[in-house]
């Protein structure tokens, strides 16, 4: 089984205005409510290519349950902790260019704290945890370690996609998979990344750290995937993007579901691609048709 964990869910509220005027009376061209969070996203997409998972974490308040009753709808299974607050809401402004603003998330208690511990002592040898985004500020920064420490304690693998220094914790412990794209492998090492070759360098630094595959997406560049396989170059299919928000989930969801039922890491790399491309190609996240069509697309080749 796959498990996603998401610490700080959220609606996500889309805002299309045409003209923002500040300080004015904007009204709305469009306006989207979605879920949201890394893992959910990693979730939906996993449930898309008809890959058995659960999602949790914490979920709170109204916001919540419009979280809830959106996956139960979709088929997504899912165990969330309830928690007192409200899940918040990220509102992404769309005029000519984006604009985010999101919520800070509810406080989340040491009783709500240790019930998502207390799931994750269920795990069996052979399932895959996968934490995703933010840490809530009232859990503390090594909340990430204490969730590695119980999947590694009941023999699960885990995979980390997150930034800064809950990434560097998480290394030692040998995660499956990390996924940075360009800027953040830049500035997990301090350093500034121009060049293909630069990446494969500090790609392969997170493998002497302790990371089994890891996965840096290129945006319309493609993506590269470097493991003791060697050093492998995805291009990235043609299409119109229409979306940022969840691309870089949508890849993880493509590697990780694959690679659990086929074990081959290629042909995960090539649905990760896909999968993500198909999530950028879409006002949502990908559906499991348009991931299909993309992937002959996807070429692959050994550097």
């Amino acid at each position: 089984m796959i498990y996603t964990v998401t610490l700080n869910p959220s609606i996500d509220y889309i805002v299309e205005v045409e003209d923002l005027r500040l300080g004015s009376l904007n009204r709305m061209t469009r306006d989207l409510k979605l879920p949201g969070g890394k893992g959910i996203n990693v979730s939906r997409v996993l449930n898309q290519l008809k890959v058995r998972n659960t999602a949790t974490g914490f979920l709170g308040g109204f916001t919540g349950q419009f979280i809830e009753d959106w996956l139960q709808e979709e088929g997504t299974s899912s165990d969330f902790v309830p928690v007192c607050g409200d899940t918040r809401i990220n509102i992404k402004l769309k005029s000519g260019e984006e604009t985010e603003i999101n919520g800070a998330g509810p406080d989340i208690s040491m009783v709500e704290a240790d019930a998502l511990m207390n799931k994750l002592y269920n795990l069996k040898s052979g399932d895959i945890v996968i934490m995703s985004g933010s840490i809530p500020p009232s859990l503390g920064e090594d909340f990430y370690n204490k969730l590695i420490g119980v999947c590694k304690e009941q023999g699960a693998e885990f995979v980390i996609d997150t930034t800064g220094q809950a990434l560097k914790q998480a290394l030692i412990h040998g995660p499956l998979l990390v996924k940075p794209n360009h800027h953040e492998l830049a500035e997990l090492f301090g350093v500034t990344i121009s060049t293909r070759a630069e990446i494969i360098t500090y790609g392969r630094k997170l493998l002497e750290s302790g990371a089994q595959h890891v996965l840096v997406s290129m945006a319309g560049e493609g993506a590269l995937f470097i493991s003791e396989q060697g050093v492998f170059y995805a291009n990235a299919p043609a299409g119109k993007v229409k979306n940022s928000v969840g691309a870089g989930d949508s890849m993880i969801a493509g590697f990780v579901g694959t690679l659990s039922k086929t074990g081959d890491v290629l042909e995960a790399f090539r649905t990760g691609v896909a999968s993500g491309s198909a999530t950028a190609f879409s006002d949502d996240l990908a559906d499991g048709e348009l991931i299909e069509q993309l992937r002959p697309q996807i070429q692959i080749s050994q550097l």
